[in-house]
């Protein structure tokens, strides 16, 4: 899908796409989300970005780095995105291009995602596309403070499975854990990754007017600050996770140790009514109240046996 977008007065307004002839993209934003080959072709025939470079963030394992070519910049970063499973929701990322052309300002990514919608929706205030640097630090800002709010998410999320466990002795809530803390590995990596990207844009912000090399400061505080709290969840969704296996598999070896309690109770009237049913003399056979002596004497050595089972450490739950 193709997009193009201009601001007025601080207001996107988004233009028709005509692919007949020429089309002007003079201090334009354009947006690719997953394009076709007309509409890459399009894009690159119009701005002259590199095709290569138009399409590096099509490639979910695409690492975030910056490029030039051709008077073209490429700033390829990850941003944060939400998978929804079966009953619950996952978290990953995927790269978003940023390219920076003489003319105009060209994002390309694989799928829609909420940080785009932002813009698009015009939830960030203050835009002009004619400013492409400024732009750029501002979808940058946008993607961290997304990546803080996921972070709370999964804290959330983390906490009331959690919840769950407490009165559960399934796998279904470990395994929701072990997607939040994928989750918190593929948002750790790729922090790490876009810091590296802010970082290099820092020492080149050089000739940048006050106002967005203070933005871009910003977006660095935002980038540690989600580093910190994505490697502490982890560090704790780790641990609980540990804790809660050892926990589960506690609850299994009580209810197994019931169980054998119980088959070494119910094997002592099975014994005795064994040994009173083989086709040799036994005692009281052919006495009318024979049955019931059997079954007293079940009953008091199953009772004996339960209270000496009962009483022992090793059967004797422990809380």
């Amino acid at each position: 899908m193709l997009q193009i977008f201009q601001s007025h007065n601080g207001v996107l307004k988004e233009s028709q796409v005509e692919f007949s002839g020429g089309i002007n993209l003079k201090n334009c934003w354009v947006h690719l989300t997953n394009p076709t080959d007309k509409e890459s072709e399009l894009i690159v025939r119009t701005t002259g970005i590199p095709e290569d470079m138009l399409k590096a963030a099509l490639d979910e394992e695409e690492r975030a780095r910056i490029e030039y070519d051709d008077g073209c910049t490429l700033v390829l970063f990850d941003i944060p995105v939400i998978e929804e499973e079966s009953s619950y929701f996952t978290y990953s990322t995927m790269p978003l291009a940023a390219i920076l052309t003489p003319d105009c300002f060209v994002t390309v990514c694989l799928k829609e995602n909420s940080i785009i919608h932002q813009f698009i929706n015009g939830r960030i205030k203050n835009l002009d596309t004619a400013k492409r640097e400024r732009f750029l630090y501002m979808l940058l800002y946008s993607t961290h403070t997304k990546f803080l709010q996921y972070l709370k998410q999964i804290d959330k999320s983390s906490q009331r499975i959690q919840r769950e466990l407490h009165r559960s002795t399934k796998n279904k809530e470990l395994i929701q854990l072990l997607d939040l803390e994928n989750s918190l590995v593929y948002f750790s990596t790729s922090l790490r990754a876009n810091s590296i990207i802010i970082e290099r844009l820092i020492r080149m912000d050089t000739k940048a007017v006050e106002e967005d090399s203070e933005l871009l400061q910003d977006v660095a505080i935002e980038n540690r600050q989600a580093i910190e709290m994505s490697n502490i969840f982890r560090e704790i969704l780790s641990g609980t996770m540990d804790a809660y296996a050892s926990v589960i598999s506690n609850n299994l070896n009580i209810v197994m140790k019931f169980l054998t309690t119980l088959t070494a109770i119910l094997s002592i009237p099975t014994l005795i009514a064994s040994l009173w049913g083989m086709n040799t003399g036994v005692p009281f056979q052919g006495k009318l109240w024979g049955f019931w002596v059997v079954i007293g004497i079940s009953v008091v050595m199953t009772g004996i046996s339960a209270f000496l089972l009962l009483r022992s450490k090793t059967f004797k739950s422990k809380k």
